[in-house]
């Protein structure tokens, strides 16, 4: 049982459960810090199994998708959520960000118009629209 002399401070500071909307509004607040620019989220429950949450952003040179990126990753884990793995950080044309729950593409304007992910990930198709049956009749 807490201690009522315990001062607000420390009870506030407890740490939050984790939850992909804790993830989703580090990700989006650090993006925004940055600059970031068309910044999107893409639900992906029922899609895939690599995640439940894509987000993608851009930044307007290989400097700032960097630095996007490396804030980022620094964010997320000061804010308890863990560990991420980092692509493309040398060349920064396009970074991917796992944060486990969350996949974040960050990309130069050239490069996201070229691989056009949104279209790919927001398309209303689902794993059984690619069964025998179904490919073979179209």
């Amino acid at each position: 049982m807490p201690s009522k002399n315990m001062p607000e401070d420390d009870a506030s500071s407890s740490p939050e459960p984790f939850s992909i909307n804790n993830l989703l509004e580090v990700i989006t607040n650090s993006l925004e810090d940055d600059k970031a620019e068309e910044i999107i989220s893409i639900n992906l429950k029922g899609k895939t199994s690599i995640a439940d949450s894509m987000v993608i952003a851009s930044g307007r040179s290989t400097r700032q998708v960097a630095a996007i990126a490396d804030h980022l990753v620094t964010n997320i884990k000061k804010a308890g959520l863990g560990n991420c793995k980092v692509e493309g950080l040398e060349k920064a044309d396009w970074v991917l960000v796992d944060a486990g729950d969350a996949i974040i593409h960050i990309f130069r304007p050239e490069v996201r118009s070229f691989y056009n992910l949104e279209k790919m990930w927001t398309m209303d198709v689902r794993p059984d629209d690619f069964t025998p049956d179904k490919l073979l009749s179209s």
